[in-house]
C-alpha cells in the first residue's frame, strides 16, 4: 500500500542532518524527495563508518528513499536545471541562509514564478525577520542560544550541550509538520507559500513549553525554569545490580509505591503528599526513591513495579536497544539489503498509519545516482543533459564518484 505522501514531489536542497533527516520523514510517507548535492556531497557522507567513499553511516541513516541528483550552482545552465525541475514539485526544501539563496536566485520569489502553486520551505539558524538574520548556526550553537546549555549549568554546575543534536531533529520534525499543514492549505486553497522554520525561535518554544513557569506571567511571579527538572538527583536509580527508571509521579502512583515498597510511612508525609508538595520537595523525593530503589536488584523490582501501574522501565544502552525485546517484537528494526553497502538496519518510521503505511523502499543514494534520470523526468533532452555534465553544471554517478568528500566550497 501506498504511504499517505504518495504523488507529492519533495526537491531537496540540504545538508548534515536537520535538512536530510526531515525530508527522510516525508520520503518514508512516500514522497518523490529528490536531493540536490554540490559536486563534493552532503558533508556527512563522510561521517561514521563506512564501506565505500561517500556512504558513511550518518548519511545512510538520514537519506533513504531518496533520489540524489548533483548539480553545481556555480556553473552556467545549473540554476537552469533545478527551475525546470520546480516547474512540477510541491515542495522545495533547503537549509541555507536566505542571504545564500538571493544570491543564487533561488529564493521564493524566483521560484515562485516558476511555479505559483511551490510550498517554499526554509530551515536555518535564525529568522530572517530579527538582527541574527545573517548568522550561520549548527545543532551546538542553537543548543547554547536557546538556554539548553545553560540548563545543564543549573543542574551540573556548568553550561554542557546535550549528547545528542536535538536541536537539528527538534526543527526537522518542525519543518514537517509545518511542510505537511502547508500543503493541506494548498489543498483546500490551491495557493502555495513560503515557510520559514528556524531553529532558534523553534528550540526556545521547545525548551519554555516548560520552563516560562514564573515568567509565564507579565510581571512574573518567580523564576524561570520548571522545578522537577532541574533537581540534581533527577536520574535513573541505582539499584543493588544496576539502574531502573521509576516515576512515582501522580498522587495514585506515589501512594501505591509506597504500599508495594513497604514504605506506608510516606504516604501521608507533609513533604509528598500531593504532586504539587513533592514537586516542591523534590530533592527529598528523589533521595527517598533512590535509597529505596538501592535494596533490591533490577530484576526483584521489575516483578514488583510490573502489576503496580507505576511508570518504570529498565535503562538501556544504546547497543541494548538492538535487542530491546519490544522493539524486536514490533518489527521496529528493518533490514535492507543496500546494492554497495551491504546490509543495513534501519530505525522505522514511528507513525503507524491504519490504510497509508510509511515504508522503506529505496537506500540512500549514492552521489549523482539519478542526476541523468531526474533531468530526463524534468524535460531535458539527451544532448542538453549531455552538455550540463560536459561543462560540470551536473554530474552523474561515475562524474560524481570522482567528486565526493573533496573539500571547497
Amino acid at each position: 500500500m501506498p504511504g499517505p505522501l504518495q504523488g507529492v514531489k519533495v526537491i531537496e536542497m540540504t545538508s548534515v542532518v536537520l535538512g536530510p533527516w526531515a525530508c527522510q520523514m516525508l520520503a518514508d510517507m512516500g514522497a518523490d524527495v529528490v536531493k540536490i548535492e554540490q559536486p563534493r556531497g552532503d558533508s556527512n557522507r563522510a561521517l561514521g563508518a563506512s564501506q565505500n567513499p561517500g556512504m558513511g553511516a550518518l548519511y545512510l541513516t538520514c537519506n533513504r528513499n531518496k533520489r540524489s541528483i548533483v548539480l553545481d550552482l556555480r556553473v552556467p545552465g545549473a540554476r537552469d536545471a533545478l527551475l525546470a525541475m520546480v516547474k512540477d514539485a510541491d515542495v522545495f526544501i533547503h537549509n541555507n541562509r536566505p542571504q545564500v539563496m538571493v544570491k543564487l536566485g533561488l529564493d521564493y520569489a524566483d521560484l515562485k514564478k516558476v511555479n505559483p502553486r511551490i510550498i517554499y520551505c526554509g530551515a536555518y539558524g535564525y529568522s530572517k525577520k530579527g538582527p541574527y538574520g545573517a548568522l550561520g548556526a549548527l545543532d551546538d550553537s542553537i543548543q547554547a542560544a536557546s538556554g539548553i546549555a545553560m540548563l545543564n549549568e543549573m543542574v551540573l554546575g556548568e553550561p554542557r550541550y546535550l549528547p545528542t543534536i536535538v536541536a537539528d531533529k527538534t526543527t526537522a520534525i518542525t519543518v514537517v509538520y509545518g511542510v505537511l499543514a502547508a500543503l493541506f492549505h494548498r489543498e483546500r486553497t490551491g495557493e502555495g507559500q513560503e515557510l520559514e522554520v528556524p531553529m532558534f525561535e523553534t528550540m526556545v518554544n521547545f525548551v519554555m513549553a516548560e520552563h516560562l513557569w514564573g515568567m509565564a506571567f507579565e510581571p512574573p511571579k518567580g523564576k524561570p525554569g520548571y522545578v522537577r527538572l532541574m533537581s540534581k538527583h533527577r536520574k535513573p536509580y541505582k539499584t543493588q545490580d544496576g539502574y531502573i527508571a521509576v516515576l512515582p509521579y501522580l498522587d495514585a502512583h506515589w501512594v501505591k509505591f509506597c504500599t508495594v515498597t513497604g514504605r506506608p510511612e510516606f504516604i501521608d508525609d507533609a513533604r509528598f503528599r500531593t504532586l504539587a508538595d513533592r514537586v516542591r520537595n523534590i530533592d527529598a523525593t528523589s533521595q527517598v526513591t533512590a535509597e529505596i530503589m538501592a535494596t533490591r536488584r533490577t530484576a526483584a523490582w521489575l516483578e514488583v513495579l510490573g502489576p503496580s501501574g507505576i511508570p518504570h522501565i529498565v535503562v538501556n544502552t544504546l547497543e541494548e536497544l538492538a535487542t530491546d525485546p519490544h522493539l524486536v517484537q514490533t518489527g521496529f528494526w528493518q533490514f535492507q539489503e543496500h546494492p554497495t553497502e551491504g546490509r543495513l538496519r534501519h530505525p522505522s518510521f514511528p507513525v503507524n498509519f491504519g490504510a497509508t503505511p510509511a515504508a522503506i523502499t529505496k537506500p540512500a543514494p549514492r552521489l549523482g545516482e539519478h542526476t541523468e534520470e531526474v533531468l530526463r523526468e524534468a524535460g531535458l533532452d539527451a544532448a542538453t543533459i549531455a552538455a550540463l555534465e560536459a561543462a560540470g553544471a551536473a554530474l552523474n554517478a561515475e562524474q560524481a564518484a570522482k567528486t565526493v568528500g573533496k573539500g571547497g566550497d
